[in-house]
């Protein structure tokens, strides 16, 4: 028990020591606003004094005092009292900076991770808990900052006090000061008690955030499914344990809090039984005694300011801990040094013994892919589900890397090109579409420099230019989260638009033609296929209109490509290439 103690203590101290590490400027500026503060409170207990010695008491004593000893008083007091503002203001104008610089920096240092990692670890980690992580672990991880240059401060001003009070009366500071090793005991202890519940609770955070963002992602099937009273109990009960949890928080500080805020002012009246007793003896005078009762009221704020700190630890620790996998986690995809080929024609595109297997998978979803597309030309991958279709469309734009073989564009393995340059090369649209909730214009162009005409170009290859015509706004219309307002084929195209604007030299289609009319299907293709620089077009699909209109296709089953032809080859060679192909066709009739 005491090994733990001591290790949550230690890395509560690391942890404070890479706050300042990291933000040495403003804590430098903050600690001595903060110390200014300490010292004006110190001094204007020795003000205090001295204008009962020499004001005070005199005219009490005589009945009656001079303008000019109230002016020096009042200026003494006045002066001492503007320079504790000027502290208090620094203080806390450059504690406050410290805080927000960190918490803005390990943002910004979550998310260039997320940007970093491969999508395999995403599918990992659900999207709530990673936005807790960005989010309220992160602030969590950095709250104690903005009382920890108050505490730094409150430690010279407690130097300060400490060397005054044995200044004045040696006996009553040491009967005083015995408050300290208690507070220092309390705090340990409080560490101690309090990081386990601090732990859980960030955690229930990140579960309650999880759920809240599954069911609102999914509001379509829980409205349709009539699943509502259902998410709501699973929210709620996530929901119930979070509250018990900082419940169960909340008790250990309101234990905590009120011995912290006890001891000094125990400590205060131990001064004030025993001076009482030294005034009347003569051992020390009454100016003296208000001094020293002073000085520990005042020590009162400093010792809950480091008890402010140390409370926040256990937090801190807990936000810190969930950040640290993030920051910590491998994977990342690594970039060569490679330039893409140069060109504005379709590239070319070789996979040999392409192998991949998901992590924690005990067979291979790809097995020995080998196969070439030629530039400008257009192949369709057909197979039936679970065949490893979209993760083949994955690697031919780098979304993974495959576990064995090589994907070569233009004669360049995808492992090699530099950073950014795959994705100047390859476009991919995948079947479920996602819009931002903004206008047209932004969500085909996504702040990249377009043009109007470049845009409506693309449009009028996806087969999107009429209906974005008859908006109420043109390409100014807003689309909604998601694009509510817009169908699915409307959706489909437009996602198709965002990625023909970029002229592409390779374009892959994950079924995202789908919930468009096979006529207008047909239209998106031979736009792409007619084009002055054709682009290589790689689609993923199950219509025999789209399949017919591809070069080549290659048919894979289990992982593995079992055959390559024309549409009218394999509709002869391959029985279930057939049987599948027919299938989706009478299924199209019939609806």
């Amino acid at each position: 028990m005491a090994r733990r103690r001591d290790a949550v203590v230690r890395r509560g101290f690391r942890h404070i020591g890479r706050a300042i590490t990291e933000q040495p400027g403003m804590f430098t500026l903050a600690v001595l606003a903060s110390s200014l503060y300490g010292a004006m409170t110190v001094a204007s207990a020795w003000v205090i004094g001295e204008v009962t010695d020499r004001v005070l008491l005199p005219s009490f004593a005589d009945g009656v005092t001079t303008a000019s000893a109230l002016a020096l008083a009042s200026a003494a007091i006045i002066g001492v009292a503007l320079l504790k503002i000027v502290g208090i203001l620094g203080r806390r104008l450059f504690a406050g900076i410290m805080s927000y610089r960190l918490q803005a920096d390990y943002r910004r240092r979550v998310t260039r991770q997320y940007l970093r990692l491969p999508l395999s670890w995403h599918q990992r980690h659900p999207t709530g808990q990673l936005l807790s992580n960005a989010n309220s672990d992160v602030e969590a991880s950095w709250f104690f900052v903005a009382p920890l240059p108050f505490a730094c401060g409150a430690i010279v001003m407690i130097a300060i006090t400490v060397v005054a009070l044995f200044l004045i009366d040696p006996l009553i500071a040491l009967v005083g000061l015995v408050v300290f090793p208690l507070v220092f005991a309390v705090n340990v202890v409080y560490s101690q008690v309090m990081s386990p519940r601090m732990q859980r609770a960030q955690q229930l955070r990140a579960e309650v955030s999880e759920i809240a963002h599954e069911s609102f992602d999914a509001a379509l099937v829980v409205k349709t499914l009539g699943r509502e009273a259902s998410e709501t109990e699973r929210f709620g009960a996530r929901a119930e344990e979070l509250r018990d949890g900082l419940v169960a928080v909340g008790r250990v500080r309101g234990l905590f809090d009120p011995l912290m805020e006890a001891l000094p002012n125990l400590g205060t009246l131990a001064v004030l039984l025993i001076g009482a007793g030294r005034v009347a003896d003569g051992s020390t005078d009454a100016g003296s005694l208000v001094s020293i009762a002073y000085l520990f009221m005042l020590l009162a704020l400093p010792i809950r300011a480091i008890g402010w700190v140390l409370a926040d630890l256990p937090r801190a620790l807990a936000g810190f801990d969930r950040v640290t996998p993030v920051l910590d986690a491998t994977g990342e995809t690594p970039y060569g040094p490679d330039g893409a080929a140069a060109g504005t024609g379709g590239a070319a595109v070789d996979l040999t013994d392409v192998g991949f297997t998901f992590a924690g998978g005990e067979r291979p979803t790809l097995s020995g892919i080998t196969f070439d597309v030629a530039a400008g030309s257009t192949v369709a991958v057909v197979g039936p589900t679970g065949s490893g279709k979209s993760t083949l469309a994955g690697l031919l734009v780098r979304l993974v890397d495959p576990s064995d073989g090589s994907v070569v564009l233009d004669g360049v393995d995808l492992r090699r090109l530099r950073e950014g340059e795959v994705s100047s090369q390859a476009a991919f649209v995948a079947q479920g579409t996602f819009l931002f909730d903004d206008s047209v214009r932004g969500n085909v162009t996504l702040d990249d420099p377009f043009s109007d005409d470049e845009v409506w170009a693309a449009l009028r290859v996806a087969a999107a230019d009429r209906f974005v015509a008859d908006l109420p706004d043109g390409l100014d219309t807003r689309v909604g989260e998601r694009g509510a307002t817009l169908s699915g084929g409307q959706r489909q195209r437009l996602a198709l638009a965002r990625a023909v604007v970029r002229r592409p030299r390779l374009l892959v289609l994950d079924d995202a033609t789908s919930a468009v009319d096979p006529s207008v299907e047909a239209r998106i293709l031979d736009a792409l296929r007619s084009s002055d620089t054709p682009t290589t077009v790689v689609v993923v699909a199950y219509r025999q209109a789209t399949i017919s209109l591809a070069d080549e296709v290659v048919w894979l089953e289990q992982g593995r490509v079992l055959a390559r032809g024309t549409h009218q080859q394999l509709l002869a060679d391959v029985p279930a290439y057939a049987a599948l192909v027919r299938a989706y066709s009478q299924t199209e009739v019939a609806a």
